[in-house]
């Protein structure tokens, strides 16, 4: 009886350190280069409004874990994938960020925030196979890949590697859906990286908000 108690005692202990090790922990803060007020959120939220801190992020820090941002309640509207970093300015989130909630990783691709309740490892599948077909046979696709129009229709390009300018690709502006199979990739809205410019991670991204049609380069950050 004792022996079943030590391991009954021992397995809560181990299945608790597993889940703090699987959390996620990220902090909002109301200035940009994590200034002014701030807000640590670990298990999620899906109205930021309850804790007085709708549509106030100017920057982040994820602590641990990949967390999806979204710039609705209930994670809606334009989202996009935070992985493990300093953000200090959030550019298209700034001041318009609503829901957060950590998500889970697997292989190159996250869960798809359309949530249209497909296994997301039959949509890496079918991705692989897309890209398997349209490269005679190559079963390894490029890190990234934009579409000419959202929800990942119209002309299509991939890229592996610094772009500084997407006009030899004939795609200057043109940009308004994308996947990103593995890496972090900044895009830009002019040559050169310059003008304002957006960090995305693993990830389907089938409308891209204020950068759509705005996508002059791109490169790959990490």
């Amino acid at each position: 009886m004792k022996r079943t108690t030590i391991l009954a005692f021992a397995a809560a202990m181990l299945a608790g350190q597993m889940a703090a090790a699987t959390a996620g922990e990220m902090t909002l803060y109301s200035r940009d280069g994590f200034r002014g007020e701030e807000l640590t959120i670990r298990d999620g939220a899906r109205n930021l409004r309850d804790a007085g801190f709708n549509d106030r992020a100017s920057s982040l820090i994820v602590h641990s874990g990949v967390w999806e941002v979204c710039e609705d309640r209930d994670f809606g509207g334009y989202c996009a994938v935070f992985e493990r970093g300093e953000y200090p300015n959030l550019r298209n989130f700034n001041n318009s960020i609503s829901s957060v909630r950590q998500i889970e990783r697997g292989g190159h691709g996250y869960r798809d925030r359309d949530h249209d309740g497909r296994d997301d490892r039959q949509e890496r599948r079918e991705w692989r196979e897309e890209q398997r077909d349209r490269r005679g046979g190559f079963d390894r696709p490029d890190p990234i890949e934009l579409f000419e129009h959202s929800r990942f229709e119209g002309r299509r390009v991939s890229f592996q590697g610094e772009t500084r300018s997407l006009r030899g690709a004939d795609f200057n502006d043109r940009a308004s859906s994308m996947v990103i199979y593995e890496g972090q990739w900044q895009l830009c809205e002019h040559d050169n990286f310059g003008g304002q410019c957006v960090v995305y991670g693993p990830g389907r991204y089938d409308n891209l908000g204020n950068m759509n049609d705005r996508i002059s380069s791109l490169r790959r950050v990490r």
